[in-house]
């Protein structure tokens, strides 16, 4: 099983992208989904989370006020809609399942990746200044 990213592309600072996590619905109905990113040289870091039934959302702080996660329970999709983009955006951004506990993700598992399973290939921004 493998999610499927979609969305990712070039654009200039200040812009907006709107990323999609294609994801099986036996996975989507059940665990709360993560968009990652990595950029060249970096760790792996968590950019936004959303629980199962979307009650509660997760976000990076530098993203916090720009990016937009949310899930569509009809097209078994996650999104992540990505406005005034900045050049320090730019990487390749996954998503993944989390598959650790309810009790773990409250008490703040949802950051470490080794919790997520599924992951996609990922799609790369490029944001230029």
């Amino acid at each position: 099983v493998q999610l499927v990213e979609s969305g990712g592309g070039s654009v200039q600072a200040g812009g907006s992208l709107r990323l999609s996590c294609a994801t099986p619905g036996s996975i989507f109905s059940t665990h709360a989904m993560g968009w990652y990113r990595q950029a060249p040289g970096s760790v792996r870091e968590l950019v936004s989370a959303i629980t199962s039934i979307g009650g509660s959302k997760y976000y990076l702080d530098s993203v916090e006020g720009r990016f937009a996660i949310s899930r569509d329970s009809a097209n078994n999709t996650v999104y992540l809609q990505m406005d005034t983009l900045k050049p320090e955006d730019t990487a390749l951004y996954y998503c993944a399942a989390y598959v650790g506990s309810a009790v773990e993700y409250l008490g703040g598992a949802y950051y470490d990746p080794i919790k997520y399973q599924y992951w996609g290939k990922g799609t790369q921004v490029t944001v230029s200044s």
